[in-house]
């Protein structure tokens, strides 16, 4: 047997476990052009002239032009989109697939996971004319592969510009106070905004988070001092509240001593009790001033 028979019958064999696999797969379309072509290499292989045996040879090499370029392996956290002859024809899942050779069919892989997009810092001018330098995270997926493919060119690129566009018009329509204690509901906003925008394109915006919100030196300083002169308003309100609750209970205490003289008396004794537990060197004894009166009296005398 020579040796052109002995490459047919193997390329044959090969050619011929192809077809089976496009019939398991039910691809009928595939399977019919590969037993069409099958039949007419067969018939070519076979049935040329003697002199032709190069040109035999030469027709050995056709498996190897046709079979390995119709090999499509999508991994499980892609999908492919499908041109042939320049139309969309389907979206293709997961494992082996089929394609038609010499450019015929073309697979665009789509990557369906999270991205994330780091938005570069903005300069941003607040409600209330702050100029702020603020980044924030953008996560999102291909939720529509074709979409993704037919609609934008990038759409990763795209929803990286759109990001920044929609970042800079939102913050400013917000005064700084609430970009700095609203980050969630600031966050919130900028998704939904983003969700709605990017869905023609086949992309679910997931989460917008505001990473940071940074302030010139100078406005750092002011809101120190704005900080401070708030603190230390608090603290005088809170000295001047409890000056007030101490002279109304000391009012109280004295409506009570008035009513028993005694009182006053045994208050005097208490308190010479505390500062003679403290080992003072002086002690001070308070005296009526209608006492010193009386002396004031004798002596005119």
């Amino acid at each position: 047997m020579s040796l052109f028979f002995v490459l047919f019958i193997l390329f044959e064999i090969w050619w011929i476990i192809w077809i089976i696999v496009a019939l398991t797969r039910k691809a009928y379309t595939m399977f019919t052009f590969l037993l069409f072509t099958d039949i007419t290499w067969v018939i070519l292989c076979l049935f040329t002239a003697d002199y032709l045996e190069l040109g035999r040879f030469a027709l050995l090499l056709l498996p190897i032009i046709i079979l390995p370029p119709m090999v499509c392996i999508i991994t499980e956290y892609q999908r492919g989109v499908l041109f042939r002859l320049g139309r969309m024809k389907t979206i293709m899942q997961p494992g082996f697939n089929l394609i038609f050779p010499l450019r015929i069919d073309i697979v665009r892989k789509v990557d369906i996971r999270t991205f994330t997009i780091d938005v570069p810092k903005q300069e941003v001018i607040t409600r209330d004319n702050v100029p702020v330098l603020v980044d924030a995270v953008v996560y999102f997926n291909v939720f529509d592969p074709a979409l993704a493919v037919n609609k934008v060119a990038d759409y990763a690129m795209s929803t990286s510009l759109l990001s920044q566009t929609v970042l800079r018009s939102v913050l400013g329509q917000h005064e700084l106070d609430e970009m700095l204690s609203k980050r969630a509901e600031l966050g919130a906003l900028l998704q939904k905004l983003l969700d709605e925008a990017t869905d023609p394109w086949g992309i679910k915006v997931s989460a917008v988070e505001i990473k940071s919100v940074e302030l010139a030196e100078s406005m750092k300083r002011a809101m120190a001092k704005q900080a401070e002169a708030e603190r230390e308003r608090r603290a005088k309100i809170i000295a001047a509240e409890g000056e007030l609750q101490a002279s109304e209970k000391l009012t109280q205490a004295a409506s009570v001593i008035a009513t028993q003289p005694a009182a006053l008396q045994l208050r005097y004794l208490q308190t010479l009790s505390e500062i003679s537990v403290e080992k003072n060197s002086t002690i001070l004894f308070p005296l009526p001033i209608e006492l010193l009166r009386v002396f004031d009296a004798n002596s005119k005398k």
